[in-house]
């Protein structure tokens, strides 16, 4: 999970109380483990604090720390991304299913989802026996958004963050192999990079539809007060 972005720090030092994080990769192998990553950065001066768990108890208490931070927000966004091997037969589940996610997930009020091309996200979370989000509160951006003047039919991800956020966000995938480093997500602990990546594609998925709900709302607020003066 990702905190919110913090001033620029250095990079601390990542944590694992559980595993050697030298030890050799074993595909298929499960090892409990929680890791940080403090100072990831992203544009300007702000950073992640990433901490990634395969505990479910660890990651139900990020869950609650979230929540209670939500609580004073009036918009609850949460970014929601799924990663997996897609080579994996059969195919891969959630190796972690912490209480409270159910509970956020299956919450019809408090929270609003976004997404980016979420069809295949929806249907490895329903392999993984996670509750339906309800779909009136379940964005897809990439459907409800297109980055101005671009010609194309669907936008990546990294176009609109690089839009609506900063252009930083057009090179956040520079470091991954698109075929090589996708086949990764079964092994444990997962690498720090494929963390880093999958943190900055939820950041970047949460803070676009933060900015483009806000817009879109702004708009509406303007037409409907310029109305009333007719």
């Amino acid at each position: 999970m990702a905190e919110e972005p913090t001033a620029k720090r250095h990079h601390g030092e990542t944590s694992d109380k559980s595993c050697n994080l030298d030890d050799v990769h074993v595909p298929g192998e499960k090892r409990a483990y929680t890791k940080t990553l403090k100072g990831v950065e992203l544009h300007g001066n702000e950073t992640l604090e990433i901490v990634c768990t395969s505990e479910p108890d660890k990651a139900d208490d990020m869950i609650i720390r979230l929540w209670r931070k939500a609580g004073g927000c009036i918009r609850k966004i949460v970014g929601l991304g799924v990663h997996y091997t897609r080579e994996d037969e059969p195919p891969q589940m959630a190796a972690v299913l912490p209480k409270r996610l159910n509970e956020m997930l299956k919450h019809e009020k408090l929270f609003a989802f976004a997404g980016f091309s979420i069809e295949s996200d929806k249907e490895k979370m329903k392999i993984s026996s996670l509750p339906t989000i309800n779909p009136n509160k379940y964005v897809d951006i990439q459907r409800f958004w297109r980055v101005p003047y671009t010609g194309k039919e669907y936008d990546s991800l990294t176009d609109v963050a690089a839009s609506v956020i900063h252009p930083f966000y057009k090179d956040m995938k520079k470091n991954i192999d698109t075929q090589e480093d996708h086949k990764l997500w079964v092994i444990s602990p997962l690498p720090d990079k494929l963390i880093e990546y999958a943190a900055k594609d939820v950041y970047a998925t949460f803070k676009s539809w933060q900015i483009i709900d806000n817009i879109t709302d702004g708009r509406e607020i303007a037409k409907a007060r310029e109305a009333d003066h007719y």
